[in-house]
């Protein structure tokens, strides 16, 4: 990705990231330097804490990139699937009810879900929620789409 504009961030702009991301997943981010990175060709915006991508614009939101939520370990808005699932949602599919094993119960309608796999909670991939969390687990239906994932191009871009 080829990046069109880069410059750091003004300390109350961060500290609305901050509260943003404490609020939403519980974790305090911990960093000196913040830059928000634009990309030519690609709607992608990130914000670079210390260099690394650890955080990106969703629909104006920030919220943890897949390398974000694996640094930080968020204990809210996630989403488990099973190991048949973590192929797919690896790729960048979209999550399935019969793939979940477990799902955080206040996530509501469109909110940012993080997607864990079950045996580690390694993070997969960020998604938007189609329902609630306590009606995630079923036998059928798309239930989170996909929106980066490990393996995509911001998760290949390195700051």
């Amino acid at each position: 990705m080829q990046v069109k504009s880069r410059h750091h961030l003004r300390s109350d702009v961060v500290s609305d990231i901050e509260t943003a991301v404490a609020d939403r997943l519980g974790v305090t981010l911990e960093g000196d330097a913040y830059e928000r990175v634009e990309f030519e060709e690609s709607d992608w915006e990130v914000v670079l804490v210390d260099g690394s991508p650890e955080i990106a614009y969703f629909d104006e939101e920030p919220f943890l990139t897949v390398r974000g939520a694996n640094v930080y370990e968020p204990s809210q808005r996630i989403v488990t699937v099973d190991a048949g699932a973590v192929s797919f949602v690896s790729d960048g599919a979209d999550v399935m009810r019969p793939g979940i094993t477990e799902a955080d119960e206040l996530i509501e309608p469109d909110d940012l879900v993080l997607i864990a796999e079950e045996s580690h909670g390694k993070i997969l991939a960020v998604g938007r929620a189609r329902v609630d969390g306590d009606d995630m687990a079923g036998s059928e239906g798309k239930v989170v789409d996909s929106l980066h994932h490990v393996g995509d191009d911001l998760y290949s871009f390195s700051g």
